[in-house]
């Protein structure tokens, strides 16, 4: 009798399965190894790249870098760009930890992906599908993933992905064991994944879909029961998103106006637009064509028709093979949140997205290279020596394409440059690389992409008033405020359009029409930082300081300490007859800046006005010490 300290015999089964099973720990180890190193190679372009179009948003804001904002981040929605207080909570972690370095959220995303594909492979080794870690390295290295893994925006995918997964692992774990701890912990994965993205809400039909495959039918107390509080907090969270996407987030308007009809043409046609993208993934772009959506073309009813008619033929082979529909069932499932039914903002700009489908792929992946695997393994030992070279070959053939597209996220330019190259009718990135070259000083190269997003989308009111802005820094005014009266008439209450068109008319002395403009603006944003100090510098200047004067002091109280609008307000104060207040606000200004020639220049003339001459004459003789170019008033004897 063997003690649990005695060794087995090398050849007993025991320890024959003991070896086997650590052998296949090791290559499984081996396998996962390769796979992340293999995906940090092919995304090494991207690792060093910057920040992308809204990811400044998506990182930690400041208002939230506290610990206190920890809690807002999960308490108030608004507090972050997305209600997605998991993912949040994740960027909110990375700050700590390398603050705005975009590197390190780019890696975090990266391992996230490669972790990914790693718990893919352990529940295809699980359910006994072939090709596990083929298919895990497939889905690691395909070029579709490039826009989920090196845009920072979406690490919302990598990290919700990631807990769909896991979610997945274990619930699988539970269907054999019906542990209620297992329940529990694929229930609070699942909470999380829902946390960092919605579109996970997929997955309690997903696991119904997996156990009507496994065992060809579904019992209600066994596969459904155990979902239905799943479901549930699915649809909440799927309602809750839809009504932040309109209400919080902007999916509204003429943009988002479709009928039942033209929703249902949206959808078939992206359906086999992410199938042809998964299989042949070949000029694939930041942002896609926005395709027009007649409802009385004909042709587009050939794609939900075609949709329809494949999965009737995947139904009726079902009892054959139930493998296909399975996985194409799991991908219309997973794309479903994403294919026109729902407004999402994105939908501004394009219909289709590669980061839409980075979950629903897996539907593609898994039953193609299962598929590959089950053919391969009744060939000969000779055919199937190079079904595993073809093998290789495509997975290098993924990285280097893989590699390729990387090369796109590394910084904005290049993302907008490359987008406009390929997709030339795209005005939101000839529009942001107006804005692009602004920032960078270029207003002429900004004037010429301005004028091309115009082109692609005249109503844009943003990019006349972007434009007027290029203009004027050209020193071309009035061809700036003919732009910024274009972007009012085709949008009326723009904030922006009426500021900037005060600004330009008040630079060329129109100060009656400049106050009527600041005026319309604060109406539409009263708390705009410095949209009190200009209207009143404008009433001020067409003799209305009393009117000037509440507009002054309230931006005194935003701008504490800046003296040119306490001088402003001091001015105002004198000019309404208000001397002792004007006194006062002109010597407040000193104590910040005692060397300032204006400030002492117009308390003189406020204390000559209260009656205190000696005092004016000092702090005019010293103002036209420090600026001798400043004019001289009558009244003040410098011979005294």
């Amino acid at each position: 009798m063997l003690t649990s300290r005695q060794a087995l015999p090398s050849g007993s089964p025991a320890h024959s399965a003991t070896t086997q099973g650590g052998l296949g720990r090791l290559r499984g180890l081996a396998f996962a190894a390769g796979i992340v190193i293999a995906t940090l190679l092919a995304y090494l372009p991207s690792l060093g790249g910057g920040f992308l179009w809204d990811d400044d948003g998506h990182v930690t804001p400041a208002a939230v870098r506290s610990v206190d904002g920890l809690r807002r981040i999960w308490t108030e929605p608004g507090a972050t760009q997305q209600y997605y207080p998991a993912l949040h909570t994740a960027f909110w972690i990375e700050h700590r930890l390398w603050g705005d370095a975009p590197t390190g959220y780019r890696i975090a995303s990266l391992l996230l992906h490669a972790a990914s594909a790693c718990l893919l492979a352990g529940i295809l080794r699980r359910l006994d599908i072939r090709g596990a870690w083929l298919a895990a390295a497939v889905f690691a290295l395909h070029p579709v993933c490039v826009e989920s893994v090196a845009w920072i925006s979406e690490q919302k995918n990598t990290l919700s992905l990631f807990f769909y997964l896991a979610s997945l692992l274990v619930y699988l774990r539970f269907d054999t064991s019906r542990n209620r701890w297992h329940y529990a912990g694929a229930l609070g994965l699942f909470a999380l994944a829902l946390a960092s993205k919605t579109v996970t809400a997929t997955l309690p039909p997903a696991i119904l879909v997996i156990l009507w495959w496994r065992r060809g039918r579904l019992g209600w107390r066994r596969d459904v029961a155990p979902l239905l509080p799943w479901i549930v907090v699915a649809a909440a969270a799927g309602a809750f998103t839809v009504w932040m996407e309109r209400n919080l987030i902007g999916a509204t308007g003429a943009e988002f106006s479709f009928s039942v009809v033209q929703r249902g043409l949206i959808a078939g046609r992206a359906l086999w637009f992410y199938l042809g993208k998964a299989l042949w993934p070949a000029r694939l772009c930041f942002v896609y064509p926005r395709w027009h959506i007649d409802a009385a073309d004909p042709r587009l009813y050939l794609f939900p028709l075609g949709a329809a008619a494949v999965l009737a033929a995947l139904w009726a082979v079902r009892r054959r093979t139930r493998a296909p529909l399975a996985g194409a069932l799991f991908f219309a499932g997973s794309l479903f949140p994403a294919l026109g039914f729902f407004n999402v903002y994105p939908f501004r700009f394009s219909f289709v997205a590669d980061h839409f489908q980075y979950l629903a792929f897996l539907g593609i992946v898994v039953p193609v290279v299962a598929g590959l695997a089950t053919v391969q393994a009744g060939l000969p030992s000779l055919w199937r020596t190079a079904g595993r070279v073809a093998a290789a070959g495509l997975l290098v053939a993924l990285g280097i394409l893989t590699r390729a597209q990387c090369s796109l996220y590394v910084d904005t330019s290049t993302l907008y440059s490359e987008t406009l190259r390929r997709n030339p009718d795209c005005w939101m990135a000839a529009y942001n690389l107006g804005n692009l070259r602004l920032a960078r000083g270029d207003p002429e190269a900004a004037v010429t992409f301005f004028d091309r997003a115009i082109v692609l989308r005249p109503g844009d009111a943003e990019a006349y008033t972007n434009r007027g802005v290029a203009l004027r820094r050209l020193g071309r005014m009035e061809d700036a405020i003919a732009s910024y009266r274009e972007a009012l008439r085709r949008a009326p209450v723009s904030f922006s359009a009426h500021f900037d068109l005060g600004g330009a008319l008040a630079a060329t002395s129109r100060w009656e029409e400049a106050a009527t403009q600041f005026e319309a603006a604060r109406r539409i944003e009263p708390d705009h930082p410095g949209i009190h100090s200009n209207l009143a510098a404008a009433l001020l200047r067409i003799g209305r300081p009393a009117d000037a004067v509440p507009h002054f002091e309230r931006a005194v109280r935003e701008q504490s300490g800046d003296v040119g609008t306490l001088c402003n307000l001091g001015v105002a104060l004198r000019n309404s007859g208000r001397i002792a207040e004007a006194v006062t606000r002109f010597e407040e200004a000193l104590r910040f800046r005692p060397d300032s020639a204006e400030v002492h220049y117009n308390l003189a003339l406020a204390l000559r006005l209260s009656g205190r001459m000696p005092e004016a004459l000092d702090h005019y003789r010293l103002a036209r010490r420090l600026k001798p170019d400043l004019p001289a008033v009558a009244g003040f004897d410098e011979g005294d």
